[in-house]
């Protein structure tokens, strides 16, 4: 019977921190392409999606502070 792994959360900060980068990259991408298009459905997929992004990244950030809270425990 194999063991299983431990609960290694040593690089979390940097793991959430690199999705926070990653999900503002991509709204920024976004943000340009509405500008860009005169396509109706698309701006509105994409502010949308925007719109989930940024709730995305509130939990993200608290979820940040969080692991960078118990790293220091």
């Amino acid at each position: 019977m194999t063991k299983p792994k431990p609960d290694d959360r040593s690089d979390n900060v940097e793991k959430i921190q690199f999705n926070i980068n990653h999900t503002i990259r991509n709204m920024e991408a976004a943000d340009e392409l509405i500008e860009k298009t005169d396509d109706k459905k698309m701006k509105r997929e994409l502010e949308e999606k925007n719109d989930r992004r940024r709730v995305a990244l509130n939990g993200m950030r608290k979820e940040i502070r969080d692991e960078a809270r118990n790293q220091k425990k």
